[in-house]
């Protein structure tokens, strides 16, 4: 299903969907795929994987419904190819949604990062945490 809106969000916000189920990161997620097309690059997709398969989140689900979490995500997430660079996040490693949301043309940016949110609005397009998300975007 392909909608004309479009939003990224960030790995703390997928993670935490991940980890906990019935938090609201995963009402945020599931809010973000009825009604937006969820953007990824190959970066911030390596990144998820990446974080999202340490060891430290064994305690909270196994990595086998880890994977299915990333293989489920991907299969309903839109890549994009990210082919600019962006460097106005103070923390370095969050450019990469910056520039995904430039190159998306993303409507929002859902963070958990305090070094983007703290951004919003960048370039007109706000920034939000997962709660002010499932109650102020239709």
């Amino acid at each position: 299903m392909s909608f004309d809106r479009r939003i990224v969000i960030d790995t703390g916000v997928l993670v935490s969907a991940a980890i906990r189920p019935q938090s609201i990161p995963a009402l945020a997620l599931e809010k973000a795929l009825l009604h937006f097309d969820v953007c990824i690059s190959e970066e911030t997709l390596m990144e998820l994987e990446g974080v999202l398969l340490r060891r430290k989140f064994d305690r909270y689900v196994s990595k086998a419904l880890r994977h299915d979490f990333i293989k489920g995500f991907r299969q309903r997430a839109t890549l994009f190819v990210v082919t600019g660079d962006v460097d106005d996040c103070p923390d370095p490693k969050d450019n990469k949604f910056l520039a995904l949301a430039e190159v998306a043309e993303a409507e929002l940016i859902v963070a958990s990062d305090p070094h983007l949110t703290n951004m919003h609005p960048w370039r007109g397009i706000p920034i939000m945490p997962p709660a002010p998300f499932l109650v102020g975007i239709r």
